[in-house]
Parts: structure tokens; sequence; C-alpha cells
């Protein structure tokens, strides 16, 4: 016992010396996000409200809340301020009459002007946990994938759908409908539609598009991979817009690639470049028929670790190359790319290591991103850091998993069919592998997910679908339960404690560790929602958007003509910093649309027996 408590203790000192070491470093240029404040009818008379702690706040700041109605002047809600959790349920309220709740700051005593609710309208959002969004969806298409970006510059967030036709995955032919992606205010106000035409394929592995504020002006841009005939927000048509390049098959094999950055709150073209790599000649991916040429993946990774760079991707089954490129003073700069087939011999190691997602972070602690690319990590400077040679998967878990060890790891299914390790957890700095599963069927491991759902074992949980890895292990690689939860796609921090809960399809369900079954928080389809991307069933989104530290989660409507916000009402005690102003989580909202969408993880340990995270290493100045 004594030497476990010396080995914790030093794994405690480890740790504590990486983070020194990671916020010794430049601080990162993050979003100025407000106070998002939120409220919502509870059904009993009561009302919940919540609203975020920023990471820039300082450790004392609390908080008074105001309610007023009509014209009536503000009344406080609370006694003392508030100083714990950043919510609070407020009781007597009339909902008949127009409701608007703001909080106010209280800084060494003196309180700060007020922030106003992020919702849209004045009012409670009455009776329903959810926010309506209304769409404009074309005939014919479907809400798909979202992400998030603060695109006016006023520390609120607007969304950006893909709206979805007839699609096809790459292993298929067959023409498919042409992408479009559309933005809209938190109120449903249109903003503007980019269609990506007829030279733009539809499906998980086309189209990924980044929204991020690449500049550092506030305001959030939007990019992605176009081709002859995109249609801007503005109208405007980037290249030939006659141009039709579809073969006899529907692929797209022929004529221009390029990478456009486009105006967050205008949808309008900023800049186009050629995109890299270019395909080249196709059978050098893998195939003749553009399975292998046509898998892309892209990010957002701070290179220096001061700005945010985008890196966009090409081919993980054979070849792979990523190029990074920054966004500033109105110029696209290419910054360097890696490529498994080019340069030294040692890039061939990095051959057919991607993974259908990937993940972004600081790994090694010197304050700048790194991509974990499956198998495999590319630096901050453009060169393989190493290859574990496990193959590509379908998921990957990055965070610190095992909060007593010290650096963070990764738990990923590695391969299809049998492989002597279908599941791994390693350490993400080295890629040495921890503990390790055999799969045995040909089927491999399609899905694999890491949360913390068990109080009593330290860190998160992990399972996997697939034969030969049945069950739920500990971050030791103990099995715990020869029950594992049927759920295997996504998470979300939900209810009041730092467990986190089981997201899929349209559900919201809590494992019970001591009775290893799931009991249902939140049933979308009692609301007429459904999920998108067939078995992967994953919500538009889920991330912090508003409110408290936990989870918002976007599902469409059945006739695909609304996006629902769902947001918790359940009072939490503990107060953490918004998710998004950590960096790996951050990151990771800006990639979940990416592939086979993934839940964004924090860059430190969140769950049962967490220590206080430490302060963000960032700054909202522009």
């Amino acid at each position: 016992m004594k030497n476990c408590i010396a080995a914790f203790r030093l794994a405690a000192v480890c740790m504590a010396l990486f983070v020194f070491a990671a916020e010794a470093h430049a601080q990162r240029q993050m979003e100025r996000l407000g106070r998002g404040v939120v409220a919502v009818n509870r059904g009993d008379g009561t009302a919940f409200i919540s609203w975020r702690l920023l990471g820039t706040d300082p450790d004392a700041i609390s908080f008074n809340l105001y309610r007023t109605e009509g014209s009536q002047e503000p009344v406080r809600r609370n006694g003392n301020p508030i100083a714990g959790a950043t919510n609070f349920i407020d009781k007597d309220v009339d909902f008949s009459r127009d409701a608007l709740y703001t909080v106010r700051a209280v800084v060494n005593g003196s309180e700060q002007p007020p922030a106003s609710s992020s919702v849209p309208a004045t009012k409670l959002v009455l009776e329903q946990p959810y926010l309506a969004i209304p769409l404009q969806t074309p005939d014919g298409y479907t809400p798909g994938d979202a992400s998030v970006g603060d695109l006016d510059g006023d520390g609120e967030y607007e969304i950006i759908v893909h709206q979805t036709s007839r699609g096809r995955d790459n292993s298929q032919n067959g023409a498919t409908g042409e992408p479009i992606l559309e933005a809209y205010r938190l109120d449903g106000r249109f903003l503007w539609r980019i269609n990506l035409g007829k030279n733009i394929r539809e499906g998980a592995h086309y189209t990924q598009f980044m929204v991020y504020d690449l500049d550092g002006d506030g305001k959030a841009e939007v990019a992605c991979k176009t081709a002859d005939g995109t249609r801007d927000g503005a109208g405007r048509v980037i290249g030939d817009a006659s141009a039709d390049h579809r073969n006899a098959t529907g692929r797209i094999l022929d004529g221009p690639e390029f990478l456009t950055v486009f105006d967050g709150l205008t949808g309008a073209e900023l800049a186009t470049v050629d995109y890299v790599p270019p395909r080249g000649n196709v059978v050098d991916w893998g195939d003749a028929h553009g399975n292998r040429v046509d898998r892309f993946l892209a990010c957002v990774a701070y290179l220096d670790g001061k700005h945010p760079s985008l890196v966009m991707c090409r081919g993980y089954y054979t070849r792979c190359v990523l190029a990074a490129w920054n966004w500033r003073g109105g110029k696209l700069t290419h910054v360097w790319t890696f490529d498994s087939d080019a340069g030294p011999q040692g890039n061939r190691a990095y051959r057919g290591q991607g993974n259908h997602n990937l993940s972004v972070g600081d790994i090694d602690g010197d304050g700048k991103d790194e991509i974990l690319y499956g198998s495999c990590v590319i630096d901050d400077d453009g060169t393989g850091l190493y290859s574990t040679g496990l193959g590509h998967g379908d998921a990957m878990h990055f965070s610190d998993l095992d909060p007593q060890r010290p650096g963070l790891e990764v738990f990923k299914a590695n391969g299809d069919g049998p492989n002597p390790s279908g599941l791994g957890f390693c350490d993400a700095r080295t890629g040495r592998q921890i503990w390790g599963l055999a799969s045995t069927g040909r089927g491999g491991v399609g899905r694999a997910l890491a949360l913390d759902i068990d109080p009593r074992h330290p860190g998160h949980e992990m399972w996997g679908k697939g034969e030969g890895v049945g069950g739920l292990y500990n971050v030791h690689g103990d099995r715990i339960s020869e029950n594992s939860p049927r759920s295997c796609n996504m998470g979300v921090w939900w209810d009041g404690d730092l467990l986190r809960e089981l997201l899929d399809g349209v559900s919201i369900r809590k494992w019970d560790p001591e009775l290893e079954r799931e009991t249902p928080l939140l049933l979308g389809g009692d609301f007429d929602c459904a999920a998108n991307n067939g078995s992967k069933a994953n919500p538009c989104l889920c991330a912090d958007l508003f409110g408290d530290w936990r989870e918002e989660v976007i599902w469409r409507t059945r006739d695909n003509r609304e996006l629902r916000v769902f947001t918790t009402t359940t009072l939490t005690s503990h107060r953490l910093y918004t998710l998004m102003h950590d960096p790996v989580y951050r990151l990771g909202v800006a990639w979940q649309n990416v592939g086979y969408n993934q839940p964004a993880h924090t860059g430190y340990f969140l769950g049962a027996g967490m220590s206080p995270p430490p302060r963000p290493a960032m700054t909202t100045d522009r």
C-alpha cells in the first residue's frame, strides 16, 4: 500500500510539472465569450437558470442574478452573491409574463454591468427543455452534422449546419446530391447558404468543414474543400460554373480541387487556393475507382502555440497527407505538408495509419499542438512524431483518461478483422501501449468509447464492440464488469454529477454501475427528434454552447424543418469554467463533424474525484 501511495504521489507531482510546463508557454488566442445566460421553465412553477464561468475569470468571482418582467425594474433573485456553481433555481415565476434574466459579476465586492440572456427572445424557453431553431431546409435535404462559431463577434455562438441530400460512401458508385452549408443565429435568423456544387461529392468522408476564428479578429470563418461550381453565400461562383467532372459511375476523379475560406457572417468567399495535396494519379492511393483518394479529414490546431492554423488532410488507408495553412491578414498561406509517401524513408511508417477521425492537442507539453491522426501523430512542425503501426480505426478518444499517471492518454479501436490490439490504451506522448485487447472477429472493432461512468474506479471506463473485447475495463486494463453499456457512440455531461452520460441516437442515458443497466434521462424521440448518420446515430452536435459547463445536444426534427438545442435543467454543485475555453475540448468541437463523429474530451480529467482543472493558458485579446 505504501508503494502505491508513493507511486500516486509521484504521478501527481509529474502531472503538476506537466501542467506547469504547459501553462508557462505563450497564451493561446481564444474566443471572447459572453455569459451565455439560459433560462428554462422546469414545469413546476420554477425556472432553471445557468450561465458561463469563463476561463479568464478570477477565482474569487461571484454573481448576482436578476429577473425583469415586462417594464418592471430588475429584481435580484439571490441573497448573497453566488460563489459556487453557476446555476440557480428561481421560484414563484409567472410564466404568463415576459421575463428576462441577467447576471452581474461581482469582482472584489463590486458589481459589474449585466450580461443578458443568450436565448434570442427575452422570454424563458417555455415548457420545453430546448431552444427551437427553424430551418430553411431545401426540398430533398436533411440537416446533418453541425458546428458552431461566433460569426458576428457578439460573444455568442451561431450554428452552421451541413444540409445533406443523397449521399454515397466512398466504396459506392453513383451520383450524389450537392452538399450545402447554412448558417443560423440562435433566434433562427437565416444568415447564408453555400452550395458546394455538383463537383463535390456528398458523404461522410468527403465534406469536412471547419468553423473557427482563424485570424483572431473575433469573428469565425468557415473553411472547406470546394470545386468548380461552388456558389458562396453572396451568390458568387468559384471556378467554372458550367463544369461537370462526374464520370459515368458518379465519381469525381478529374477537375480542379480548391480550398476556400469563407466569411462567417456573410458566407462570401474570402480566398481560394488549390487543394493540397492534389489527387494526382488516383491509383497511387491504392485503387483505381477513387475509394481511397477521396477520404478527407480536417482540423484546427495551434501549431505555434498562440494562433490557430487550418489543417486539411487526405487519405488514411494507404497514403496519408496533411497540409497546414494560416489565415492571417486576409491571406491564406501554406505552412507545411506532411506526406507519408514523400520525404525521408521514415515517413513510410505513417502509411495506412489514419483513422476515420482525428484529434488535436499538446501531447508533449511544449505549448504547441500535435495532430493525432489515428495510429500515428504528426508534430507541430509537420514532421512525424511517432507511428504505432496498429493501422486505421473507427473510433479514438484522447484526454487525461488516467488521472493517476502523468500526461495524456489515447484509447482507440485499431484496424479491421483480427488484431492483436483491437482495443488499445496508450501513452499519448510516446505511443507506448499500456494495455491492449485482441480482437478475434472478421469485422474487427467498429466502436470504442471512453467515459467516466463508474465512480468506484479512478479515471475513465472503456469498452468496445467486437469479438474478443467484451466487457467494461478500467484504466489498468482490468475487466471490472462482464457487461458494458449497450451504447458505444458518444457521451455528454448532462446531469449534476461529474460522471458522463451516454449519448446514443436520440437518447441520453445514465449508466448504473451497481445494477449494470442504463436509465433514460432524456428521450429525444418524445420531442419528435431524429439522429444522423445511420448506425453512427449521432446528433447534429454535442457541445457546451451556453449556460454552465454542461453540454447541449442538437438534434434535427423528423420533418427536417427545425433544429432543437436541448439543455439540462438539473442543478449541479460543481463549478467549472466553460468547456469551450479548454483548448483540447474546443478543438474537439471543431473536428466533431469530421468522418465518424466522436465526442469532444477535455485536456484534463473531468470526472468523479477530479482535481480543480488547470487554468487555461489563453487570452481573448485581439
